[in-house]
């Protein structure tokens, strides 16, 4: 029986999930998918400073299929004139990334409206206004519904 879990878990922890990021200046959500990559969950909220070694850390941790990085719609289409205030840095994450991780693949994904919709979320589910306002509460959920769409888009969710 012993051995039969054994088994279990090591398959279990060799089941590639991905991870969302919503990118900030001061601070990043973080999400994760399940192990069947059908639904994504908030994770934490990290220092936008120390992201790469909470990233690290994550993939060591669990087989990771890659990363969903939520970008401004119109910089994910690529239209030409289009910029964000938010868009050097999301380039910088998305080249860091890359760097880094080589093996694992980098998805774009329109992040907009997802602050707004974290914020409503966080609402109807019911959270205390008192933890609402706590920072990174909003990023987490974000990043939650950013890979929440990548999932939908390719038919995972």
């Amino acid at each position: 029986m012993a051995a039969k879990i054994a088994r279990r878990a090591a398959y279990l922890r060799g089941m590639p999930r991905y991870i969302g990021i919503d990118w900030g200046a001061v601070r990043t959500g973080l999400a994760a998918t399940d192990r069947d990559c059908i639904i994504a969950s908030p994770l934490k909220t990290v220092p936008t400073a120390t992201l790469f070694d909470e990233l690290t850390r994550l993939v060591a941790a669990e087989a990771c299929a890659g990363f969903v990085v939520g970008m401004p719609g119109a910089l994910v289409h690529a239209s030409a004139g289009s910029d964000a205030h938010s868009r050097p840095g999301i380039e910088a994450c998305v080249t860091e990334l890359n760097r880094r991780f080589p093996s694992l693949p980098v998805h774009l994904v329109d992040e907009g409206f997802s602050s707004r919709e974290a914020r409503l979320s966080l609402v109807l589910g019911g959270m205390p206004k008192k933890r609402r306002e706590e920072k990174g509460a909003t990023d987490r959920v974000a990043a939650a519904l950013i890979l929440q769409r990548f999932l939908e888009g390719r038919g995972g969710g």
